[in-house]
C-alpha cells in the first residue's frame, strides 16, 4: 500500500528528517543553488529547497505526488516521469539527485535510466546519490532493510557503482553512515 502524498510528506520525509539526513549532507559538499537540478523521485518535492526556483525540476512516476509537490512548492517545477523516459534537454543539467530512488528499481531499466542521464547532463556533469545500502559489518541492519523497505534492489556500494561505472562515469564515495537501522551510502558519479 502507498501513503498518500500528505502521510509521505509528513511520516517519511519530514522537513526536519529531510534537512539533517539529505540536505545537511549534500549541501557540506556541493552547492546547488547555482546549478541546473534534476531531482529523479523528486517525491513530494521535499529537496527542491536545496536549488533556486528556476533552477530546479523535480520529476516523480506518481502523479498524485508531483501534484502535492506543485502545491507545496509554487515556485519549483515538477513534472510526471511517464513512459521511462526523461522530458529534458540533452546537455541542460548540471546535477542529478538521486535520493532513495535506485533500490526501488531493477538494475536494467536502472542501466537505461543512466544512459538518459549522460545524455541530459552537461559536461562536466554529476549524479548525486543518496542511497540504502548492505554494509558488510552491519547483518542487523542489511536484514531489517531487506525486510522493513519497500525497495526490492538494495545492493552494496560496489553494486551501486558498477551501474555508473558501465556507462563510463567515475563513481567517489563521499560518506558510508547509519541512519536509525538503515545503512546508507552518498556517493557522486561523474561524466
Amino acid at each position: 500500500m502507498e501513503l498518500s502524498p500528505f502521510f509521505y510528506h509528513k511520516i517519511i520525509r519530514p522537513k526536519w528528517l529531510t534537512q539533517f539526513y539529505i540536505h545537511k549532507r549534500i549541501e557540506k559538499h556541493i552547492n546547488l543553488r547555482e546549478k541546473n537540478v534534476l531531482d529523479f523521485g523528486a517525491g513530494t518535492g521535499a529537496n527542491c529547497t536545496l536549488c533556486k526556483p528556476g533552477q530546479y525540476i523535480g520529476v516523480d512516476p506518481t502523479e498524485q505526488r508531483i501534484n502535492f509537490a506543485k502545491k507545496l512548492y509554487p515556485d519549483y517545477d515538477f513534472d510526471v516521469f511517464q513512459n521511462d523516459v526523461l522530458n529534458v534537454r540533452k546537455n541542460s543539467i548540471d546535477v542529478i539527485l538521486i535520493v532513495a530512488v535506485l533500490h526501488h528499481i531493477p538494475s536494467d531499466k536502472i542501466k537505461s535510466y543512466i544512459k538518459q542521464f549522460k545524455n541530459t547532463l552537461k559536461p562536466g556533469g554529476m549524479i548525486v546519490v543518496l542511497e540504502p545500502c548492505l554494509f558488510e559489518k552491519k547483518k542487523i541492519n542489511n536484514w531489517y532493510m531487506k525486510k522493513m523497505d519497500n525497495g526490492s534492489y538494495i545492493q552494496n556500494e560496489q553494486g551501486y557503482h558498477d551501474l555508473f561505472l558501465e556507462e563510463g562515469f567515475n563513481c567517489q564515495t563521499i560518506r558510508k553512515f547509519g541512519k536509525l537501522l538503515y545503512n546508507e551510502l552518498f556517493f557522486i558519479a561523474y561524466k
